[in-house]
């Protein structure tokens, strides 16, 4: 089982192959599709297997989301506003999580999960456009087979609403699907034990699994930004300087 700071999951997978194991490593698997295609040569030369968690999958009413979108077979793209926030303070700026080169960035560190989500649900991507990316947050544009996406994420606790404030609550996720709000802030409790138990029982997701969200939060992380684009009213919020900025690099 493989918990390490992301930019040295490729490399701990690797050896756990050559050592002889079947692996299980936790999000992001690697931070670069080419990491995924070498470790799925590994896995056909040693026989053993590696495992991802992707627990949104498993998801009740993700799954349920998922069900009444394949069903409907709608010739328009569905519009999809996708939003998360958490609070971090210094302590995450100054650990490896706050180097983009370690980390992979807020869209890998924080975001992997929910666009593997989305991808799933709503199909391959055909367009990205990045329209904010800091130390803080990360926004933009997601045009996938059956869907248009805006997505936002933050660890910024300035950027959580009052309500969710008021509530003594530090985290904010919201989805909408064609102007609908899909809950999904409870059930994450045993997700992991769940994934777990699927592995153990003969199944799992695997790198193929994988590669789409992998493919697109390196395509996130290195495309130009597209300014003065930004579609989500959060990006206005200031963003908060800390003493560890310069380990976060654009």
């Amino acid at each position: 089982m493989i918990c390490s700071p992301n930019y040295l999951h490729d490399a701990h997978i690797r050896f756990g192959l050559r050592y002889g194991a079947n692996v299980i490593c936790e999000k992001p698997i690697v931070l670069n599709p080419w990491n995924l295609n070498a470790l799925k040569k590994i896995e056909l030369d040693t026989t053993f297997k590696v495992y991802t968690i992707l627990q949104l999958r498993l998801h009740e009413n993700i799954i349920r989301l998922r069900e009444k979108v394949l069903s409907l077979k709608s010739p328009k793209k569905h519009k999809v506003k996708l939003t998360y926030l958490t609070s971090r303070g210094n302590w995450y700026y100054a650990s490896w999580k706050g180097q983009n080169e370690k980390s992979g960035g807020i869209a890998t560190n924080i975001g992997i999960h929910f666009f593997d989500m989305l991808i799933w649900i709503f199909g391959k991507v055909e367009a990205s456009e990045v329209h904010v990316r800091s130390h803080d947050r990360a926004g933009g544009f997601l045009k996938l087979e059956n869907a248009d996406v805006e997505w936002f994420l933050g660890i910024n606790p300035d950027l959580i609403p009052q309500e969710q404030k008021e509530k003594g609550q530090r985290m904010f996720r919201h989805i909408e699907v064609d102007r609908e709000k899909i809950e999904f802030t409870a059930g994450f409790e045993d997700l992991h034990t769940i994934s777990y138990k699927d592995i153990l029982d003969g199944n799992g997701f695997t790198l193929n699994d994988a590669t789409e969200s992998i493919t697109l939060i390196e395509t996130i992380r290195n495309d130009k930004l597209v300014s003065g684009k930004s579609i989500h009213e959060l990006s206005k919020i200031k963003s908060v300087d800390h003493p560890f900025k310069q380990n976060w690099k654009n």
